[in-house]
C-alpha cells in the first residue's frame, strides 16, 4: 500500500526525520538495503548503541519504520507507505559520498555474514 494522501502533518513528520544527518543515513540504508538491525546500524554508522537506538526509536515513533523479531534480533525496515517519498528524496542525494560509503559497509557486512553462515552449514555436514 503506497501513500494515498499526503497531508501537511505527514509531510512534517517526514521532513523532521530528514532534519538530522544520523537519521538520513539510517533511512538511506533502509531505503536501499531493505532492512537492518540496531547492531548493523551501529557498526555501519560508527555510533554507540544508545545513539543508534535513539534515532531508530525516533523514526519508529514517527511512523516511518516497521520492525520484525527474528530470534534475539529486531530487524527494522521502512513502512511501505513511506517508500515513495523517501525514495524520491534519496534520488537527489544519490551522489553523496557518506551515504555511498554506508551502503558499501553494509554490503561488506552482509557478504561476511553470508560466508559465516555457509561455513557453519558446511561444518554441520561433516
Amino acid at each position: 500500500m503506497r501513500l494515498k494522501k499526503f497531508n501537511i502533518e505527514y509531510g512534517k513528520t517526514v521532513f523532521k526525520s530528514f532534519s538530522d544527518e544520523s537519521r538520513i543515513r539510517i533511512l538511506n540504508i533502509l531505503s536501499n538495503r531493505k532492512e537492518a538491525t540496531i547492531t548493523d546500524l551501529e557498526i555501519i554508522l560508527n555510533f554507540t548503541q544508545t545513539k543508534t537506538s535513539r534515532h531508530v526509536n525516533y523514526l519508529k515513533n514517527s511512523g516511518l519504520l516497521n520492525f520484525r523479531n527474528h530470534d534475539q534480533f529486531i530487524f527494522y525496515s521502512l513502512r511501505e507507505e513511506a517508500l515513495d517519498i523517501i525514495d524520491q528524496i534519496f534520488e537527489y542525494l544519490d551522489k553523496d559520498l557518506q551515504l555511498k560509503e554506508d551502503l558499501e559497509t553494509y554490503d561488506i557486512m552482509f557478504n561476511n555474514r553470508e560466508l559465516a553462515v555457509n561455513k557453519i552449514e558446511l561444518k554441520s555436514w561433516r
